[in-house]
């Protein structure tokens, strides 16, 4: 990255709401210096969305920024406490190595959280440095930008910074400073906090301000703390399909890796699914699959369940009353999960109209793919692209008599072939981030301080349903062998912690 001329203005417009609570929420902090921060990294589309010059970012006070040695005018950095479950187990925790510069108001009016993550020691740092090494913080910028490019709510990365001083892991690592953009960094685990150690005025005070932030139309209403539950449920259930959708594995679903805005946090350990298996972990310390792909919408409804317990004293005075209208509102969550989820995969087989067997029918689908080890990705793209003679599993007997069933159904509705596809090749994605896809942009970037090949993967991943886009880069791999037909090879499991 060119620096430019540090007088350039970046446009920020910092607001800082959160740092006017209860001070039990946080702590105010200052990010600590860094030697020599250097932008490797910017998101200029999304810079232009918050209504910040790219010229400005890049300039010696946009980096200086960035990197956590200048903050802007106007705003106060804090860490936020929180708690959370952890693999079951509940414990104290917080921005043990992050910053939360403020709320950025876009030209539109939106609010949103800039965060500098790796930007030093806080008070929640339980022994840790604070800091962050430049590979996890690329992988996070990376996979949060597929995450949007397919369509699902996430937080989303700025840019990242290396700061010109090694952080020792289990070798000495280059390291980097990721400035995050969310809704808001309010998570379950913020509200098991203030019910666990703050008092029942500062829950009642954290739950109207989420409330006015996230959902202003059940402000004033006659239960506005179980809506605000009902809200995060429904939320939560969509997100939650839309990833089992894709195939993704979002790897440590701790209570405190779960928004009440329904963003998709934390890329640690996560991956998309290759083969399909839903028992594939992607975290080496998940020893006994708690978090594994046909795991997450059972965590999900076991976190809720914890927020849910959090704000009983706000739902009703009576902790028996409040335990059943809590769980009248938690059995919604399944109701939602399996509409979205089913809707989905009838896009992805390009149905568009509903039939009792329809359940039947993707289910027989997923145990074939199960049994033969069909790639999750590649066959539905097989199918969207009626190559499934490529995939192995179009000599398998169960398949063929499936196929058969499949293009029966699709008869039964009023669609053109060419009306079908269009619907599949809108819900089934022709790229994904495979993990040795991203793992060689990684090594070229962090080993070789070569960037371009991160940039061409993110470049396929911002149009992943661009199925014109993959014809055209098998016929000119050679060219650009990152857009190729091996973005769907098998990926390669990697613990990413």
């Amino acid at each position: 990255m060119n620096i430019t001329d540090e007088s350039i203005p970046v446009g920020w417009n910092f607001d800082n709401s959160y740092s006017r609570l209860p001070e039990k929420l946080f702590s105010h902090i200052e990010p600590k210096m860094v030697r020599s921060p250097r932008l490797v990294a910017l998101n200029a589309s999304l810079a232009v969305k918050l209504g910040l010059a790219k010229e400005g970012l890049q300039s010696a006070g946009g980096i200086a920024t960035l990197g956590g040695n200048e903050i802007p005018n106007k705003t106060k950095p804090i860490a936020q406490a929180y708690a959370g479950h952890q693999f079951g187990y509940f414990t104290m925790l917080g921005d043990g190595r992050a910053a939360l510069l403020g709320e950025h108001i876009t030209p539109s009016g939106e609010r949103l959280d800039i965060q500098l993550k790796g930007s030093g020691k806080t008070p929640y740092s339980r022994g840790g440095d604070g800091r962050a090494t430049l590979g996890p913080m690329l992988r996070e910028y990376i996979i949060s930008e597929a995450m949007h490019g397919l369509g699902i709510p996430t937080t989303r990365s700025l840019a990242v910074v290396t700061t010109g001083e090694i952080v020792n892991r289990e070798k000495p690592l280059p390291g980097a400073i990721l400035t995050r953009v969310a809704t808001s960094h309010i998570r379950v685990g913020t509200f098991q906090y203030a019910a666990k150690w703050g008092k029942l005025e500062e829950l009642r005070i954290l739950a109207d301000y989420t409330i006015k932030r996230h959902f202003p139309e059940i402000e004033g209403t006659e239960q506005p703390y179980l809506s605000m539950l009902q809200e995060v449920v429904e939320r939560q259930a969509n997100l939650i399909a839309k990833w089992q959708l894709v195939g993704f594995i979002h790897g440590v679903m701790n209570t405190d890796n779960m928004t009440i805005s329904g963003e998709t946090i934390d890329y640690g350990p996560c991956a998309f699914m290759d083969n399909y298996d839903p028992a594939t972990v992607f975290s080496s310390i998940d020893r006994e699959g708690r978090y594994a792909y046909e795991n997450q919408p059972r965590i999900g409804v076991w976190n809720l369940v914890a927020f849910g317990e959090a704000l009983l004293p706000l739902i009703h005075e009576n902790e028996n009353q409040a335990i059943e209208l809590v769980q009248q509102t938690l059995s919604r969550f399944s109701e939602v999960f399996q509409e979205t989820w089913m809707n989905g995969m009838r896009a992805k087989l390009g149905i568009i109209n509903k039939e009792d067997d329809d359940e039947s029918l993707i289910g027989d689908l997923l145990n074939i793919m199960e049994s033969y080890q069909a790639d999750y990705t590649n066959t539905f793209r097989a199918l969207t692209t009626n190559g499934i003679a490529n995939t192995g599993l179009a000599d398998k007997k169960e398949f063929t008599l499936w196929y058969q069933q499949w293009k029966e159904r699709l008869s039964r509705q009023d669609l053109s072939e060419q009306e079908i596809k269009v619907v599949m090749r809108k819900s089934n994605p022709a790229i994904i981030p495979r993990n040795h896809r991203v793992e060689e942009a990684l090594e070229a970037a962090v080993e070789k301080n070569d960037y371009s090949v991160m940039d061409s993967l993110l470049q396929a991943l911002s149009k992943p349903y661009a199925y014109n886009q993959i014809r055209k880069s098998t016929l000119n791999h050679q060219s650009h062998p990152i857009v190729s037909i091996e973005l769907f090879v098998v990926l390669d499991r990697i613990d990413l912690c």
